[in-house]
């Protein structure tokens, strides 16, 4: 899966991409994350890359940079592919639109464009040409939403085959399918008591039956 980001502050990235899971993922070629710089595609004095909105206080970021940037990526991949802006406006990300978002890239595409949106956004004419997803991490606002890219591209490339150490741990994260999309249920390690609170028994007890049925009578 290859991931092109158009972004203002592709330094941004930086610590994203050489930790974690993350590292290890590009390490294994499962995952490439190509940095696109707003302001190349910028011909104003000094790289400008926004202008002031019409009807409203604040900066909007202009289309033809944009707009150029979007079409640089398009070429680079010699077809168009699908372009997610992010965005508060945007469809809330559950996890179980993840799953679709990884069910219907992996099956069409393997390149996705994202928009890191800035200021008060992008210019309206952007997403009617080219955007075909809007995804919000929550009913709030960031000053930019390189953030908001991580936490999308982090819970999305967990679906990619190879890039978790257990595939099965998907399985229970909380809000899977496999839990009714609730949270999980309390996790346990050693020592099995600690601060004289015990593990439960039924946990360390190799009844798997009962197990099973321990986590889902304690999913919170």
């Amino acid at each position: 899966m290859k991931i092109h980001i158009i972004t203002i502050f592709p330094d941004a990235f930086t610590s994203f991409r050489e930790t974690s899971m993350m590292a290890k993922a590009i390490e294994q070629w499962l995952v490439n994350i190509s940095l696109h710089k707003l302001s190349d595609f910028s011909d104003k004095k000094f790289w400008h890359v926004d202008d002031k909105a019409y009807g409203m206080h604040g900066q909007v970021l202009s289309p033809d940079p944009l707009g150029k940037a979007i079409e640089h990526v398009f070429s680079r991949c010699w077809k168009t592919i699908p372009v997610i802006y992010m965005s508060p406006a945007g469809e809330l990300l559950t996890q179980e639109k993840v799953e679709q978002y990884h069910a219907n890239f992996a099956t069409k595409d393997t390149e996705i464009c994202i928009i890191c949106g800035h200021y008060e956004g992008i210019d309206q004419r952007i997403i009617d040409l080219y955007v075909g997803h809007e995804i919000s991490i929550w009913e709030y606002v960031l000053t930019s939403w390189e953030i908001a890219a991580q936490v999308f591209i982090d819970a999305y490339i967990r679906h990619i085959p190879g890039v978790l150490g257990n595939a099965q741990s998907l399985e229970e994260d909380s809000y899977s399918k496999k839990f009714d999309r609730q949270k999980e249920h309390p996790v346990y390690t050693r020592p099995r008591n600690y601060k004289n609170k015990k593990v439960p028994d039924v946990l360390v007890s190799g009844n798997h039956q009962q197990i099973e049925q321990w986590k889902k009578r304690n999913l919170r």
